[in-house]
This record gives C-alpha cells, structure tokens and sequence, in this order.
C-alpha cells in the first residue's frame, strides 16, 4: 500500500488535460484553509484544511451554513495538495471533478482550546476558522458507516457564537471569488479577473436579536470600488451623550444596544487614513493605531463613525483589561453604533434606525472593528441577561430620532450597577508598604467640588505604583473639598492632597444620605474626560416616547370590514412597525394608496402633497418630464407614517431611490405576478430562478411576500448607476428570462400573453414608478401586509399574505431573528453587461 496521501489524487487526474496543480508534498504554514465552490456534477462546496502537509478535504453538498441548527452533509475525499489553496478555474468535461471552481474563502484554522488536530482520527473535530467568510467556532463528526459505503460522510456544524447567522446567508450573498472577484460565470466563460473589485464579498450580519449574548455581529457583503486618495477625513464634532435613567423604557419607538466598558470613540476616515478622537475631541490616534488602521480601509470615501472601543477578559468588555490594552498597545476592538458622515453626505438628520442600515454594510466584523448589534422593543429582557452576565448594561435610543451632538432624553443608559467618574482630591497613606490606602474622591456639584468619600479596592500592585508616581507630581498642602462637618476630621486624617486633574472611574452600590459612595470599587483611571467636567450622575425617571404624538380622528371607522380592523388598529400598527419599516420606506419619495371610506370604497393613488398631510409629511421638489416640479412626499419618522393614516392612507409604495440620491437607485425590483391560474408554488420556484440567475451575475437578492399574490425580489445597490441605466439593466434581464422560457415568462405587461406565465414586472425600476414597501399594509382582505422572507423560509411558505396587520409583535420579532440576518443589505453595483 502506497504511503503518499496524493497518491490517490494524482491517479484520478491527468495533469495533461487539467489545469489542476500535480500533487506534490510541500512545507506550508500548518493552519491554513480554504473553500472552493466547485460546479461539478452537482454544485457543493470544498472544505479543505491544512494538516500533516496536505489539504483534508470534505464536499459539503449545499455549502456551510451559519444557522447552528443546520447540519450539512460533508462528504471526504481525497487528500489535496496545498497548491491546489490557490487553484481557479475549469476542469474540463469528462475529467474528474469536471466543472467550475471558484476560490470561495480562505484564512486560518485551530483546534479550540484543549483539543487537538489528532481528534480529527478518532471522527470528531472542534475548531475555530478565521477565514474572510467563514469565522468563529466549528464542529466536523463523523457519521457511523452503512452498509458498503465507499466514502467517509462527515456533518458540519456551526457552533452558536458570535458568527452564527442564517441558514443560507453565506451561500447566497458571497457569490464571487475572493481572489478574483468574478462570478462562477466569468470563471467558467474564462474572463480575466476584477483587479479593482473588492475581494471577498462576506456574510450579511447576524441577527439584531443575538445581541444580549453576542458583542461581536458579522460582517455583510460590500463589494463597490472606490476612489479614496484625495478626499479627506471629516472634521471632529460634539458626540451624542446618554442621559442615566432609572428604567428601561417600553415600547418599540426603541431601539436597544449594549453597554460597553470602554472608551467612546469618533473615527474620522478620509483619504486612505484614519483619526481616532475621544468623545472631548483629543486626537489618540497613536494609542489605537491598529483600529485606526482596519477603518482607514472601509470601502468609503469619507466617514464620521461613532462608537466605543473596548477591550475583552473571559469574553467580557472590561475596562482594566482596556487600560492595560493601551499602555501596552494590546488586543482593542472598535463597536461602530452610529454613522454621522459617510461620502460628503452629512447624515444627521437621518433616523437613528436609517443611520444603522446605512453603517452596517460598511463594517467588516474585523478582530478590530465591529458593528454594533441592536434590538427594536424588548429592552427589559436585554437588561436583564446584561445584569445576568455581568455587563454594565445597556443603551436606549429612540428609533426615528436625528442624531444631535449634545446630551438628550433620546438616547438613554440604564446601568446594572452604579458607576461613575470622580476626580482624585487626595489620598490617605497605608500602613503597609503599598503606596496609599484609598484615593479621596470628589465631584463638581454647585460649581464646585464636593467630597464623594473615598475607595480602596481594585487596586493591583502595578497600578498602585503607577498611581502613587502621578500623585507625587500633584501634591499640594491645601484640599480643594470642603469636608461636612460630620464627618469629623478623623475621616480625613493624615490625607494627602492633590490638584484635582486625575479623573477616576468608580463602581458603587449607592450614595450614603450625606452623599459619600457606599462599598465603592476603582475601576481605573479616565484620560478621556476633563476633571471640570465630572459631574453629579443621578438616575432621571425614564422617559416614555410616544409612538406618536399625531391624534387620530375616527378610530373606530372600520377599514377592513373582514378582519375588523379599525383606522385606529391600522394607524397603531404603522407606529408599532415603524422601526422596522424606516429603514426601507423613510426619506423615499412615496406613493400613497388612499381609502377614506376603507378598503371596499373608492381608493386612489396620492404622490403629490400641497401641504395638507401636515409637518410630520415632508415634501421633495422632483423636476417632471415635460419640465415641471412636482412635490412629492415623503417620512422620516412614526408620526408621518400616522399622519398618513389618518389621511386615509392603507398602503405605502416607494420610489427605488431615496431624497438624497434621487437620480440614483438603491435597489432593482422584480414583481413576480402570476396568471390567476397559477399555484403560489409556481411563483416560489420562479423567484429561486431569478434569484439563481442574478448570483450568475454576481448579484445578491432577497425575497419578499408581496401581501397580494406574488413575490418581489429586491436587489440592493450602491447608489450609483442613474435611473437609465438602472431600467436598461432590469429590462434586458427580464426580456432575456422570458425568451429563454417563453411558455413560463413574460416580460411584457400585455393581459393576453399572461396566459397561463408569470409577468416579471421590471417597470418598477424606472424614475418615477414605485413597489410596495416592506412591512406596508396592502388594501385587501384580511389586512395583509408585505413581508420580507428569507430564501429558505420562502420554501416552506404557502401564501403571499402570510402576515397580517394584527401579527406587529411577530413581524418585530421575525425582522431582529437569524432567519432574516441582513436582510435587503448589500453593497454592491450593477455588472458590466
């Protein structure tokens, strides 16, 4: 028996008619792997891993899948060779393995902590990949052998962490080569590679809903190409502070993040570079280089991105472990929350939801930077198991509030333990060797400092002595605090005082009646903040935003006489959904669908607005056709959602841009509309074809339940190719799906050719023309609404109108759940055709 694990390889090929490098041993790094998507007899994906000289490898029949329920087959084959790690292209027909390959990921692997490479022998292996694609921590097991089977068959599974996601989320958004940038097509078809396409396009994020146990989301597909060399980076500005409240405030006007142990931090990104500035607008970039670094690479041209770094111990943001990280230029992660500037455009006024889609296809879910996860309602249960696992807390933020540089009750802290800046006023000496006994604390109260106690704990012995060395060089005769007459002056006796410069970071578990800190703990010194800025922190009753301040007339006016559902249920639900909603139907010229008397009486379309919806509807000047302005509406916010409502308004359809790239679409619309003689399942099978055939082009799409009868499938764009070309494209493909399968499309809106086909309406993606919005009621029976789906969900749904405008709390659910990770997100163009 031959002792060469290529053996086999090389004898299934012949290197004379493949392109397939020879198999020869070779010294590699040890830990490398790599994923080849491989169009072969059946499409699968490869798996390899380096170990003992060569690539292991299994074919995972339907690809790796993110959802840690799903376990797929993965069948081993042969050993590789590790040159085959940079092998793409085709193998001809009728050789072995004949078909396209496409270098899909690559990275590194390691058993995890206490297991070994060797266990991959005994059918099990437990490791962690940190690919451009695949990350975090996965499970291969050997399943026991049937009968004769000639083939090891494996499971993959992803274990549930931090890079979990949907089930199909990684097969169908990264859809090019990291290497190349092209498409299985372009492979196939022999075009040379993209040289200016941004490699590796990754997986859309994890789900908001994973956010009280997840710090670290993933990262989604971003593949534009940018010009980056002169522009610079914007200017530092005031950062939105949090006001400390008692209580999580109710209600889905909210949206919840978690509260990180760290220090708040402004990235300016401009011209190939990156500045790092604290919260009071100090420059340390130098003392985040790395950070700096990985964001000066974000696919931008300019950026303002606002956020928290922070440092991690046992899996925790800690903020020892983050001093420590930057005197000793250790281990720092950025967690981007807002985004106050992106390319020029100032977005600000943005709601705070919309100013998050925008961040989240920019951030890479580097080790370095992150994008911050949040959850629409349910902040209490996010508190809760943020207290449980002994995190700070967490951050409350009004969903359609504009991002203000000052401190306001629209952005909230709720803390699962009391802490707090105190500036240093002294210190009491020890009676050991140690430096001192406890630091004197104190605060500005009245405009002036007021004693707050003192605290001894928390100290190492290296930071005592670090401590001890700043105090020297502060020392005074006199205090600056006035110590209450109660105390007596034994409290204070043999003090030591300092000039108060150094502000402290304390943990306490409250204040005393005379205001001194009770069982207070140091959590380590704050350079970020000046000391006449510390301040009393005391906890504010929590604010409860409305859903909306518009009153509604007619409440009880019946609109969908089938389900009973009232003006007033319908106005409700659009406040209750406006946070999900938001993000695709705000600040986009709309079309209303208008049902005064309800959905069986007269209903129109409305586009144009002389100023009767009121404020909360806003209006966009639109040059026509034959040269005229036209003002369209337009809503930013709930309150002009229900200012519609109580208009009358059912149905919300939107342009496929925005207000501030007009001319400029941001996604491509195909309405899949059926013959009435046609099964839902027709239209489903239809969608996956359109969705196959876009992937071909390198284009990522997501599903969506119309509400009536069909299925829209949306693909996001950066907005950058005009509104003609945008037609062109969406034209053109459709025309050529109907004429490849005349007897199952057509492409032209004619009733008499629909016979028995499905129309793939393209028009919607021309200036002007409109689709229904995700989440928006449609005027039919039952109060149904559209509904985003994933495409696996998509499967195993048998109606258009699954979802109804009494489901809000389901829809809310569903839009933070895994299943609908990253949903309609993708930074990508239209190909070159």
């Amino acid at each position: 028996m031959s002792t060469d694990p290529l053996a086999l390889y090389n004898a299934k090929r012949d290197f004379a008619k493949t392109a397939e490098p020879a198999g020869t041993l070779a010294p590699g790094n040890g830990n490398s792997f790599m994923v080849q998507k491989h169009d072969a007899t059946r499409l699968h994906w490869d798996f390899r891993l380096e170990l003992d000289g060569v690539l292991k490898s299994w074919a995972v029949t339907r690809g790796p899948s993110l959802d840690p329920q799903e376990k797929r087959l993965a069948v081993r084959t042969e050993d590789h060779p590790l040159s085959y790690a940079t092998f793409e292209g085709t193998i001809p027909k009728g050789e072995y393995g004949g078909g396209t390959v496409m270098l899909w990921d690559r990275g590194t692997w390691s058993p995890i902590k206490g297991k070994s490479a060797k266990d991959l022998e005994k059918g099990h292996l437990h490791f962690v990949l940190d690919g451009e694609r695949m990350k975090g921590e996965w499970l291969l097991i050997r399943l026991k052998p049937r009968g004769k089977e000639k083939r090891e068959n494996w499971l993959l599974r992803k274990i549930d962490d931090a890079h979990a996601g949907g089930t199909d989320t990684l097969t169908e958004t990264a859809l090019t080569s990291i290497e190349t940038g092209r498409t299985m097509q372009e492979i196939e078809e022999g075009k040379k590679a993209k040289p200016s396409a941004k490699r590796a396009p990754t997986q859309a994020t994890t789900n908001t809903q994973t956010a009280e146990a997840k710090l670290q989301p993933t990262p989604k597909p971003a593949t534009s190409k940018r010009t980056r060399k002169s522009a610079k980076p914007p200017a530092f500005t005031e950062p939105q502070l949090c006001t400390l409240v008692d209580a999580v405030p109710s209600g889905t006007a909210w949206m919840h993040e978690v509260k990180y142990d760290g220090y708040r931090a402004l990235i300016a990104i401009g011209g190939g570079t990156a500045k790092v500035y604290t919260r009071s607008g100090l420059d340390w970039t130098d003392k985040f280089q790395a950070i700096a670094d990985t964001a000066a690479a974000l696919p931008v041209d300019t950026a303002l991105i606002d956020g928290e770094i922070v440092a991690f111990k046992n899996g925790h943001p800690d903020f020892s472990t983050l001093k420590d990280a930057i005197s000793t230029a250790g281990d720092m992660t950025f967690f981007a929350f807002d985004v106050l500037e992106l390319d020029g455009e100032d977005l600000r006024p943005l709601p705070n939801v919309q100013r998050k889609e925008r961040l989240r296809p920019l951030i890479p879910g580097s080790e370095r930077v992150q994008f911050s996860e949040h959850v629409l309602g349910s902040g209490e249960q996010l508190f809760e198991k943020m207290c449980q696992q002994g995190l700070e807390g967490i951050v409350s933020k009004q969903a359609d509030a504009p991002y203000r540089g000052a401190r306001t009750k629209a952005w909230l802290k709720v803390k699962c333990t009391r802490r707090q800046e105190f500036v240093i006023v002294g210190w009491t000496k020890s009676d050991k060797s140690r430096g001192f006994r406890s630091l004197l604390l104190g605060v500005h109260e009245d405009g002036k400092l007021r004693y707050a106690g003192k605290v001894g704990t928390g100290f190492s012995n290296d930071l005592m002595i670090e401590l001890s060395a700043k105090l020297a060089k502060l020392e005074r005769k006199t205090p600056t605090v006035e110590i209450p007459k109660n105390l007596g002056r034994a409290a204070v006796r043999g003090a030591r005082w300092v000039t108060p410069k150094l502000v402290a970071e304390i943990a306490f578990t409250e204040a005393t009646p005379d205001k001194l800190l009770r069982h207070p703990s140091f959590l380590g010194l704050r350079g970020d903040k000046a000391a006449q800025d510390v301040v009393v922190e005391a906890p504010q009753p929590v604010p409860q935003a409305p859903a909306t301040t518009v009153k509604v007339s007619s409440r009880d006016r019946l609109i969908f006489p089938e389900s009973t559902v009232t003006k007033g249920d319908l106005a409700d639900y659009y406040a209750t959904v406006a946070g999900i909603m938001l993000p695709w139907s705000g600040r986009r010229p709309i079309s209303l669908v208008r049902c005064p008397q309800g959905r069986g009486k007269k209903c129109f379309f409305q586009k144009h607005d002389a100023g009767s919806f009121g404020d909360h509807v806003h209006q966009v000047p639109i040059v026509e056709k034959d040269g005229s302005t036209e003002n369209y509406l337009w809503v930013d916010a709930a309150d002009g959602l229900v200012a519609c409502v109580q208009m009358g308004t059912i149905e919300f359809h939107g342009w496929g841009s925005t207000v501030d790239h007009l001319e400029q679409p941001d996604r491509l619309v195909f309405d899949l509309d059926p013959d009435e003689g046609l099964d839902f399942g027709d239209t489903k099978n239809a969608a996956e074809h359109l969705k196959n055939q876009l992937a071909e082009l390198g284009l990522t799409s997501f599903p969506m339940l119309s509400g009536g009868k069909g299925v829209h499938v949306v693909v996001p764009l950066t907005p950058q190719a005009e509104w003609p070309a945008v037609k062109s494209f969406a034209d053109r493909f459709a025309r050529a799906l109907a004429q490849a399968e005349p007897d199952r499309f057509v492409a032209t809106m004619s009733k008499a050719k629909r016979t028995g086909r499905i129309f793939i309406d393209w028009l919607r993606n021309q200036r002007g023309a409109t689709a229904i919005m995700p989440y928006a009621a449609r005027a039919r029976a039952g109060a149904p609404v559209a509904a985003p789906v994933s495409w696996t969900e998509l499967r195993d749904i048998d109606t258009a109108a699954r979802w109804h405008v009494t489901d809000a709390a389901e829809l809310i659910d569903r839009a933070t759940s895994r299943a609908l990770a990253g949903w309609g997100v993708a930074d990508q163009i239209l190909p070159d055709l």
